[in-house]
């Protein structure tokens, strides 16, 4: 059973990375949808609003609880956050709360166990519990809209798939609170095998969206993101042969290491190419920090599965 400590610690540090990407879903279906669809629009808005206050929570508990290496990661945060929400600010006019991502950059990490203390506990809980309502109403609006695009009675400029991609995360974010709630100790082998199969096909995807965004001009661009698709789509299979046993999981973290450490360079250089206006594309500059930090996120995995093989 999951102690207390690490309950509040492994709590906080997941709302720290998937709030804020929930938030942002919410965001790239509220800016995709087209004025005829304005009950949408506010629906979505409603939602990330929602996400906003749910992330001001975690911060604020924050504080001297995570570990430090979450935040030094780049999946909390990273260079370009926070350019990149007043560039998309700008672009779209929505509000977007810079002063989240300013609170997080004071936040300070700490590795010392959290010791009696019942009243964090509670308050972690009913985040927690809060989070779990939220995700299921964010997962409800992206499988109505998907259904509505699949048919042709929605129309928005997100890809079917990115909105599949985005409902895979919302399920998968809410399996984990679940998980955390019940107070279930991670299998670090089972754990494995579960994140690396689920995070080398979001990197494949991201890797088809940032080439089907980019402008038709910039063939560099377009087959890097092309050769990335195809290397992560291979990997997804051999994740999936390493939970049938027929590969050696140890093959597979390696692969997925050195692969990821190498997308996290191109989308670094890339959200950085957006933010300077060097990169001719339709990606809004905080997609481009969204799937940066969904990167860092899953390096960060990858490098505790590697330690532990």
């Amino acid at each position: 059973m999951l102690s207390s400590s690490e309950f509040i610690r492994q709590s906080l540090e997941l709302h720290l990375f998937f709030a804020r990407i929930m938030k942002e879903h919410s965001f790239f279906l509220q800016v995709g949808f087209t004025p005829k669809d304005s009950n949408y629009i506010q629906q979505a808005n409603n939602l990330r609003i929602e996400f906003d206050r749910l992330l001001a929570d975690a911060i604020s508990l924050s504080n001297g609880v995570v570990s430090p290496s979450v935040l030094q990661s780049g999946e909390v945060i990273t260079p370009f956050t926070l350019k990149a929400e007043m560039a998309t600010a700008y672009f779209t006019g929505v509000d977007i709360p810079i002063n989240l991502t300013k609170s997080e950059v004071g936040l300070m990490g700490s590795n010392a166990l959290i010791t009696g203390n019942p009243l964090l506990e509670k308050r972690v809980y009913m985040i927690n519990q809060r989070a779990m309502g939220l995700v299921t109403a964010l997962a409800q609006f992206k499988t109505m809209i998907l259904s509505g695009v699949i048919s042709c009675r929605i129309f928005t400029s997100n890809y079917p798939l990115l909105i599949d991609h985005i409902l895979r995360e919302a399920k998968f974010y809410f399996q984990l609170i679940q998980r955390l709630q019940s107070r279930t100790e991670i299998n670090l082998l089972k754990d494995m095998y579960e994140q690396e199969s689920f995070w080398n096909r979001i990197m494949a995807e991201h890797s088809k969206f940032i080439r089907g965004l980019l402008d038709p001009t910039e063939n560099e661009l377009i087959n890097t993101a092309n050769n990335f698709g195809n290397e992560f789509d291979k990997l997804t299979i051999e994740s999936k042969e390493a939970m049938d046993m027929t590969i050696p999981i140890s093959k597979v973290t390696d692969d997925s290491l050195k692969a990821t450490i190498e997308i996290s360079k191109f989308k670094s250089q890339g959200t950085q190419g957006l933010i300077e206006c060097k990169i001719k594309s339709i990606i809004i500059p905080l997609l481009g920090d969204h799937t940066l930090r969904e990167a860092n996120h899953y390096l960060r995995l990858l490098k505790i599965f590697s330690k532990n093989i």
